[in-house]
């Protein structure tokens, strides 16, 4: 198995990847490097697949994956049903995929090579095995901090724009979906250059890994480990995703004339297509055109061979000498591994687009769907107050691993909602309300000491009704993990359960603390912080007029209209509190969170299939 380092994803913004994807089962073949297909002998059933009912089943996955989305409930039924297809079909299909013979580590050597031939850096630095992360970049001599150690020119990357070159841009131009999906187009452009004895690529295909540990490849007992979690929406979708999209491109190669030159048009199995949409949604990453007029994705051989740690980016891309440029992050000494950050990613995120839970996370977080009620007598004014700091009425935020739990931004929501009348005409009315705005979102401003409680009274009682919905605590959760047979899929399950589980907890505990600090300051009916025109002067931001401190955040996705009656203090809420001086909880009606379907936004919905034609958004 492998480890972080094996199945990165250095896309710094495309996370979303909606073609979900994992490996197919490659070995890599020795120096003579040559690829082939293989069939299986006896127990190959391929031999006696017959093409008509290998069609059936394309069909019936198809249509399995492009029916509408399942009731409450249902979606781990519905993702049991697509997997049984899936493994029907990779069952016919032992045999079939592309294989390379030899080990990976054997292909490293001919990778710095052909590095060292276009024009990459390859002093200061090797490639090591690095134990539980897998493989990494080793300096092979003292590196400083913000040094320029590592340069890949455009030539060497596998851009959409390259695929639009290559034997695949016929197909290409005709199909929607590679259109408007670079990811897709990437893994296809991938799996054609693996098929290509002749590719100038084949040196870095050889490199990469032959196996991930996304959750498309967890075996069904390791994904139910994340049944009651955040994660678990989005790894049901990006199996239903990436099964869907196979199904769909697998008759568009027996039909489409444009496909009829391809080389994988023969032999075209679900594990080659998982293992290139696994190596592209692990190493896909932004950058400019050429002309630098738009950002398009690419693959960057070598530096993608670095693991993450915390820290900030320190990879650009220069126009002028055209090539992806890395400084050092930090100082590193001779035989130490170099790291680079990805980005301000959650643990989710890192198990299902990258492979690996990364505990030292700094950025680790929860989704925390939150909205005002359109039912609410007050909604139109608390709507109004939000509307002029720039917040949604219903919307996504996050609940972070570190202190504060809540940002500005969620600060800012959570004052509003809790709200009177009286606090609300003093934000909306008069000379001061738009002075007020920028406040909002400054924990060194109140809006009243009653008000402070009962939001955090709020966030207190929420995290721990979120925290319910688990059906194991932490307590067992750690106890799981000490046990020495634990499957590293399920290891890594159970550590994102666990995280998750600890960052609402800490939540808790910190609306707790707060709420009996404010209702301290209420008891001794201390005096509110008052706040000069000047402090306003520093909170706001003078080209948007918006608070500063609620700009430039990553939450704050707005929560889809039809959904909204589903969240808070609603005739369908999630549930319903009466946050007063006791701090009772009136009722609990409905179910928990629902996470947005992060693999069914953006880039897919401008690519909608049907079942004869395909249907099908990231990260």
């Amino acid at each position: 198995m492998r480890s972080r380092a094996e199945s990165r994803s250095v896309s710094l913004q495309e996370q979303r990847a909606a073609a979900a994807v994992s490996v197919s089962t490659i070995s890599i073949m020795g120096k003579k490097s040559r690829v082939k297909t293989q069939r299986s002998g006896s127990g190959g059933a391929s031999a006696v697949t017959s093409p008509k009912e290998m069609i059936h089943l394309i069909s019936e996955l198809l249509q399995k994956c492009s029916s509408a989305a399942p009731s409450a409930g249902k979606e781990w039924e519905e993702y049991v049903q697509i997997r049984g297809l899936v493994e029907k079909i990779r069952k016919k299909q032992k045999g079939l995929s592309v294989v390379f013979g030899g080990s990976r580590e054997e292909h490293f050597s001919a990778l710095m090579s052909w590095a060292q031939e276009n024009g990459a850096s390859c002093e200061g630095f090797s490639v090591s095995d690095f134990g539980s992360e897998g493989y990494g970049l080793k300096a092979s001599r003292d590196i400083k901090a913000e040094e320029l150690f590592l340069w890949v020119p455009r030539k060497m990357l596998m851009t959409v724009e390259s695929a639009q070159e290559s034997v695949l841009g016929a197909l290409y131009s005709q199909d929607r979906i590679l259109q408007a999906m670079g990811n897709v187009t990437l893994a296809f452009h991938l799996l054609c250059e693996r098929f290509d004895p002749s590719s100038s690529w084949l040196p870095y295909i050889r490199s990469l890994p032959q196996e991930y540990d996304t959750p498309l490849y967890y075996q069904q007992e390791e994904v139910q480990q994340l049944l009651g979690t955040q994660a678990i929406h989005d790894v049901l979708s990006q199996y239903k995703n990436t099964a869907r999209q196979y199904a769909y491109f697998f008759k568009l190669l027996q039909t489409q004339p444009a496909a009829s030159k391809l080389p994988l048009k023969d032999s075209f199995t679900f594990d080659d297509y998982r293992w290139a949409v696994s190596s592209v949604m692990t190493r896909q990453n932004q950058i400019p055109t050429e002309d630098g007029s738009r950002v398009t994705l690419a693959l960057i051989p070598l530096w993608d061979m670095c693991n993450h740690t915390n820290g900030l980016i320190t990879t650009g891309y220069n126009l002028e000498d055209d090539r992806c440029e890395c400084v050092a992050l930090q100082d590193y000494k001779e035989n130490e591994q170099i790291y680079i950050f990805y980005g301000t990613r959650s643990n989710s995120e890192f198990v299902i687009h990258n492979g690996f839970f990364f505990q030292e996370n700094a950025h680790d977080r929860v989704k925390i769907k939150l909205g005002v009620s359109k039912s609410e007598r007050l909604y139109a004014m608390k709507a109004e107050v939000l509307a002029r700091a720039g917040i949604p009425a219903s919307c996504i935020f996050a609940l972070h691993c570190n202190e504060p739990p809540i940002s500005a931004q969620l600060l800012a929501f959570l004052r509003v909602f809790c709200m009177t009348e009286e606090e609300l005409k003093e934000y909306l009315l008069g000379e001061a309300a738009v002075s007020k705005i920028f406040t909002l979102g400054n924990s060194e401003f109140p809006v009243s000491w009653e008000n402070e409680i009962k939001l955090w009274t709020f966030l207190e009682t929420r995290a721990a009704l979120l925290l319910k919905s688990y059906k194991t605590s932490s307590e067992e959760d750690s106890t799981l993990l000490e046990k020495p047979d634990l499957s590293l899929h399920s290891r890594m399950a159970i550590q994102l359960r666990l995280a998750e589980k600890q960052i609402l907890e800490r939540a808790s505990a910190s609306g707790r603390a707060k709420r009996l600090h404010f209702e301290k300051k209420l008891q001794e009916d201390a005096p509110l912080p008052c706040y000069e025109e000047s402090d306003i002067a520093l909170l706001q931001n003078s080209e948007s007029k918006l608070p500063i401190m609620l700009r430039e955040l990553e939450e704050g996705q707005e929560v889809p209209e039809e959904e909204q009656n589903l969240l808070l203090n609603g005739q369908k809420e999630v549930f319903r509190m009466k946050i007063e001086a006791d701090r009772e909880e009136e009722q609990k009606e409905g179910g928990g969170d629902t996470d947005l379907d992060s693999m069914e936004k953006g880039q897919l919905e401008a690519a909608e299939l049907t079942v004869d034609r395909t249907e099908d958004k990231r990260e």
